[in-house]
């Protein structure tokens, strides 16, 4: 009899599950809520009914209407999330309205940047014969491999430099930020081998070339500057991706690239990266590339 029972309730379908009831929240948190969010402006024009899942649209928006500072109209996420406080997400800087696209420019506030020096070459004379053997063995941070070049690579932390010191007593310094920097660093070299028993003197220091670098923030057609100025352009991707231009007055030769980057060299003296700059600029301005935005 037991075994009948057991079978049948076996047979009988499970019972259903509990269902959980939505429950409403405190009333008090609402109210935070609601006091947290007071005050904060509605892009509607009108306030909005915290709790409420239906929010109505905005309504026309007339050609003479002021827009609100700081608002987007575009999407109703958006006005949403400004309306809750939050900081709605931006747009890309190239799109007015959706399918818009308008050639790039500059970011209100943000001009091209004047040429920076990267690196000075100078040289100077020590006016004697050098040991360089004994320079590398007895000097710090030196080093002479005579198989791979003909002259002792010598390193100093202060300035931040390398000099190239030959046999002949002739030294090429590099690596220096500005022209000052670069003769203390030659006195600094000349200085060390002095005190290794050579008769040193300091002669002749020349500023040999000046290396600046700079930005126009704008994307550069490379093939439309290398079709208007043949002359002086040398163009070839597949070898290297930048377009070697050489001015004849002053006698700059520049390197520059697709993404506005521009490298000067071949400078005597500042002066001349400033004028070749200020000469290049409304060149490339002409070949600006459209319907890009390049990042500050």
């Amino acid at each position: 009899m037991n075994k009948d029972e057991d079978k049948k309730q076996s047979l009988l379908p499970p019972a259903p599950r509990p269902i959980a009831l939505r429950r409403d929240p405190p009333a008090d948190s609402q109210q935070r809520k609601r006091s947290s969010l007071e005050g904060v402006p509605s892009p509607f024009g009108y306030p909005i009914e915290i709790g409420s899942s239906f929010l109505p649209p905005p309504p026309a928006r007339s050609s003479d209407q002021v827009p609100i500072p700081g608002m987007l109209p575009e999407g109703d996420d958006r006005r949403l999330l400004q309306s809750l406080g939050g900081p709605a997400p931006p747009l890309p800087a190239n799109l007015l309205h959706a399918g818009e696209i308008v050639p790039s420019r500059a970011p209100a506030g943000l001009k091209c940047d004047e040429p920076k020096l990267e690196n000075i070459v100078s040289t100077v004379n020590f006016d004697c014969e050098l040991d360089l053997r004994k320079i590398a063995l007895h000097a710090r941070n030196a080093e002479y491999n005579p198989k791979r070049f003909a002259a002792v690579i010598m390193r100093i932390r202060d300035p931040k430099t390398t000099a190239l010191i030959f046999r002949s007593g002739k030294m090429v310094c590099t690596g220096a930020k500005s022209e000052q920097d670069s003769e203390t660093a030659a006195r600094k070299y000349a200085k060390m081998i002095k005190k290794l028993g050579f008769n040193v003197k300091f002669k002749e220091f020349t500023i040999q070339n000046i290396v600046g670098s700079c930005n126009v923030k704008f994307a550069i057609n490379l093939e439309t500057l290398q079709v208007d100025h043949q002359k002086f352009c040398t163009y070839d991707p597949e070898i290297f991706p930048g377009l070697i231009y050489r001015m004849e007055k002053p006698r700059i030769v520049l390197l520059i690239f697709c993404s506005g980057k521009v490298v000067l060299t071949g400078a005597k003296k500042r002066e001349q990266l400033s004028e070749a700059f200020n000469k290049i600029h409304p060149v490339l301005k002409r070949c600006q590339k459209k319907d890009t935005v390049l990042k500050p």
